[in-house]
């Protein structure tokens, strides 16, 4: 690992850090992703509209500009220059895995931005036991898929 790879980590922990606790401290909010999503897609409009658009962008907008001002996407297949590209299990795989992730946060009332960044630090038990549910499946479909089905890299 190249030194810069950590630096970014830790940056990008910063950011999202500094943008929870700024979420908290003005407008009371939890910094969750799909609970903003989700009632942004299915609420009818309560006048909070305008801040979690604003959020939503953020999201977007950061590492676009990130691109623009050449940093690129990162060097996530290991070589040089290499953008994300195509999903390593196929697109229908890709639209399963993302189903099963909105149903997880459905059943979890949260997502790991909301349990893990921002309950953890209000050390909500609630949030503790949603993230290490979270983790220890993460763990186990990596085990399934390359140990045993043997379908990854």
């Amino acid at each position: 690992m190249e030194w810069h790879s950590w630096l970014s980590g830790l940056v990008g922990g910063v950011l999202i850090g500094l943008a929870a606790t700024w979420l908290m401290v003005t407008l009371g909010r939890i910094a969750g992703v799909s609970g903003i999503i989700g009632t942004l897609l299915t609420a009818r409009p309560r006048g909070d509209s305008a801040w979690r658009l604003t959020f939503l962008l953020g999201l977007i907008s950061g590492p676009l500009l990130l691109t623009l001002a050449g940093g690129g996407f990162g060097n996530v297949l290991g070589r040089p220059g290499a953008v994300i590209g195509e999903p390593a299990g196929g697109v229908m795989l890709m639209l399963l895995a993302g189903l099963l992730v909105g149903v997880g946060t459905g059943l979890g009332s949260g997502c790991t931005s909301g349990h893990g960044v921002c309950g953890l630090a209000r050390l909500s038990p609630r949030s503790m036991v949603a993230t290490l549910t979270f983790l220890m499946t993460a763990i186990m479909t990596v085990f399934v898929v390359r140990h045993l089905i043997g379908g990854g890299a």
